[in-house]
């Protein structure tokens, strides 16, 4: 009788601590798991088409010949640009790029004639390639190719043709933006209308410019 007492109560005392520890935990807030997958930052890439603006300044060696060939014509330069890049690895960019540019460069004529030689504006189609150093957003690049423009004396323009060669500078300070520090030599030598090549317009350019890049992220 008294097992079966003592049987009794190790069941009931059981059952009472089971009911008094399940009740603090039914107390307890549910905690649902999270599994939020937060998605890395976009790479960086210049891959892509790209627009913009530039101006600077610009000093002859020539825009005629005769009596300009020794002028130094100097002048103000603004236009504007249409590129594409190419990123070929994480340090290596190529890509195209044209321009066209208004130009007051002009090379005075002190004889009673007063025939000034000017350079009312110029164009370019180069290629450029481009080395990023340290930081991808920073570009170093070399960039020639063919220059076009119409030099006049007196008012009487030629159309001529020629070609460019420089180098620059190109920074993304923002997420579509960029802006460069560019040089480039010109030497406008061929008149269409003859099948020879003379009086050079050669001058030197230096200018600033910013570009939007429609495509210069990964994502958006």
């Amino acid at each position: 009788m008294i097992v079966k007492y003592s049987t009794a109560l190790t069941r009931a005392l059981f059952v009472l601590a089971a009911s008094a520890g399940a009740a603090p935990a039914a107390d307890l807030p549910y905690m649902k798991p999270s599994f939020a997958f937060e998605a890395p930052p976009p790479a960086f890439t210049w891959t892509g088409l790209y627009g913009g603006l530039n101006a600077g300044g610009a000093v002859g060696e020539g825009v005629g010949a005769g009596a300009y060939a020794d002028k130094s014509p100097s002048g103000v330069v603004g236009g504007g640009q249409l590129g594409f890049n190419y990123q070929l690895s994480p340090r290596f960019v190529i890509g195209a790029e044209n321009d066209f540019q208004a130009s007051s460069l002009k090379a005075r004529d002190d004889s009673p004639y007063h025939r000034d030689a000017t350079l009312p504006w110029f164009g370019t189609a180069r290629g450029r390639v481009g080395f990023a150093l340290t930081e991808p957003r920073l570009l170093i690049y070399g960039t020639g190719g063919m220059a076009f423009g119409e030099p006049k004396i007196a008012g009487d323009g030629k159309l001529r043709i020629g070609w460019t060669a420089g180098g620059g500078v190109e920074w993304a300070f923002a997420r579509k933006w960029s802006a460069k520090l560019e040089y480039l030599y010109t030497d406008l030598y061929r008149d269409l209308r003859k099948d020879v090549a003379d009086r050079h317009a050669r001058f030197h350019t230096i200018r600033v410019g910013v570009n939007y890049h429609f495509d210069l992220f990964s994502q958006p």
